[in-house]
């Protein structure tokens, strides 16, 4: 696919036919399974394509990185065996020891653990702000501030913070700003459009969208950015496998058609848990009296497949929710074509318990698949009890 057609054509189309053209040799249409750990070389130094070693390229992965790259309306895109590698990339590949990151309050438990347990061994430093308030991401920012983190909707609250501002405060003090876009997609939110420098992704959540392959992503706006992602992705080696990248590739010619599903699950479901009196609140962007709800209509598309709400019953209801359901497998992750009910507090967000990162105990999280949406109400309502 030509580049004006990479950045100008539908993202559907561009899902389907950005990574790959038909193969010239045998017209295959679809990326084959590059199982190959080595190329030859036509004499000393002479790479076919630019393959050598395929910890540095493998072509099932460069379609995938060229795919999630024009759909992101990235400059360019890399894959990794899981969303915390892409996130470790990012952080020793574009940082220093020394320099200070500006988190959110309500930030994925793995993201919190890398960089409390990993990164501040190594020299970053972090501090936890809202970052739905400006004046509170000015107030976590210090002389060494090199990069705000954000996550938008939040996981598991679904807080929303303001791209496009943020990134005018990012580079005002000189840092970088970097979205985490799992939940959003680059269907419904393409973040390096609204100023953002870096997004990065679990393709494990949508961009995969069948529960069956681990992967992260990373896709840059500026080649200097490029340079040192790929330096480092190199470097420290945690690369998607060609047959992950295969698995991720195929979710993503599908996602345009399965995020509308998610959407129009989801607000099905969210219209049942505001009016049920078993529940006491609910967490949804596409609510008008969610407090990032005018902010998420300018910069999404639609509002996406997750669902929080809090039960009334406190810490044991919600277990037992969680407990009751059937349609909603009780599991971890999300994004799949299958509803996953989990509580964050005893799973996801185990690692933040006792921190400012602590999530409420009578919280329950919703991934609302693609199933026909009278069942999960159905389920939901016999799992209230």
């Amino acid at each position: 696919m030509s580049q004006e057609h990479r950045t100008k054509s539908g993202f559907e189309t561009r899902a389907i036919h950005a990574g790959w053209e038909p193969d010239p040799s045998t017209g295959a249409v679809i990326p084959p399974i590059f199982a190959t750990s080595t190329y030859k070389q036509d004499g000393v130094g002479g790479l076919r394509g630019g393959y050598e070693y395929s910890r540095s390229a493998n072509p099932t992965r460069t379609a995938l990185e060229d795919t999630i790259a024009a759909l992101e309306e990235g400059e360019r895109g890399f894959a990794f065996a899981s969303g915390l590698a892409a996130e470790d990339t990012v952080l020793r590949g574009l940082l220093e020891p020394g320099d200070h990151v500006v988190l959110p309050n309500d930030a994925y438990g793995g993201t919190h653990r890398l960089f409390d347990k990993v990164a501040q061994r190594w020299g970053l430093a972090h501090t936890p702000a809202a970052l739905s308030d400006l004046d509170a991401v000015r107030a976590a920012v210090t002389a060494r501030t090199r990069m705000i983190w954000v996550e938008t909707p939040t996981n598991p609250l679904l807080g929303i913070a303001d791209i496009a501002a943020l990134a005018t405060l990012a580079h005002e003090v000189g840092a970088l700003l970097v979205v985490d876009n799992t939940f959003a997609t680059p269907y419904l939110q393409r973040p390096l459009t609204l100023g953002a420098d870096v997004v990065v992704h679990s393709t494990t959540k949508y961009a995969g969208g069948h529960s069956d392959v681990v992967g992260g992503a990373v896709v840059v706006r500026g080649l200097d950015l490029a340079d040192k992602v790929a330096y480092h992705q190199n470097a420290m080696g945690a690369v998607a496998g060609p047959f992950d990248s295969w698995l991720t590739l195929r979710g993503l010619k599908t996602l345009a058609v399965r995020m509308e599903r998610h959407c129009d699950n989801a607000e099905r479901v969210v219209e049942f848990l505001t009016a049920d009196e078993r529940v006491e609140h609910v967490y949804y962007p596409g609510l008008a009296d969610h407090p990032g709800h005018e902010v998420a209509q300018g910069q999404m598309d639609r509002f996406g497949g997750m669902v929080s709400f809090r039960v009334r019953g406190g810490e044991e209801r919600a277990l037992q929710v969680c407990d009751r359901a059937t349609v909603f497998t009780l599991a971890e992750s999300l994004g799949g074509i299958e509803s996953l009910i989990e509580h964050p507090g005893r799973m996801t967000h185990a690692s933040v318990a006792g921190t400012e990162l602590e999530v409420p105990a009578d919280l329950v999280r919703l991934s609302v698949g693609i199933e026909t949406a009278d069942d999960l109400l159905a389920d939901l309502d016999q799992a209230l009890g």
